[in-house]
């Protein structure tokens, strides 16, 4: 299953896009905005001053990852997390209404006004169950996030 992220509102305080499945406009996402990242002592992380990172409050890079289902402790349930994305952990798509909800997660719904979503419970639930099923008949999940 190959999923691809297109984000195509850059505001200050939110990052709005559009999810596919293969060719097939599933839903919007909701993340943190993007900031310039840059490793400067190359550890890994963009933690330190001035590589570009705040803890919660930065959308995940552009590129490719695989999707797995994992137990979250904060959810109580199996939920889709992002693999190997550089400096980031515990990315999860979920559901959520503006950036308060997302601490660098993907959040998916619909996008009605500005900087919020609606019916994101329904969407993280049909999100989580097509890459649950996905995963279960033996394939692997990819998302692909451009920036436009």
């Amino acid at each position: 299953m190959k999923l691809y992220l297109y984000r195509k509102i850059r505001k200050a305080t939110y990052t709005m896009g559009k999810l596919y499945n293969g060719v097939e406009f599933l839903c919007n996402v909701l993340e943190d905005p993007i900031r310039e990242l840059v490793d400067l002592n190359d550890d890994g992380d963009f933690n330190d001053a001035d590589e570009g990172k705040i803890y919660g409050q930065t959308a995940v890079p552009k590129g490719k990852y695989q999707i797995k289902i994992q137990h979250s402790p904060k959810f109580g349930k199996d939920m889709p997390y992002l693999q190997d994305v550089p400096g980031f952990t515990g990315i999860m798509i979920h559901g959520g209404a503006n950036v308060d909800h997302t601490a660098g997660c993907l959040l998916v719904g619909e996008n009605q006004s500005n900087g919020h979503l609606i019916n994101s419970a329904a969407w993280s639930g049909v999100i989580r169950d097509k890459i649950a099923k996905a995963i279960k008949d033996g394939e692997e999940v990819w998302i692909e996030i451009f920036e436009e």
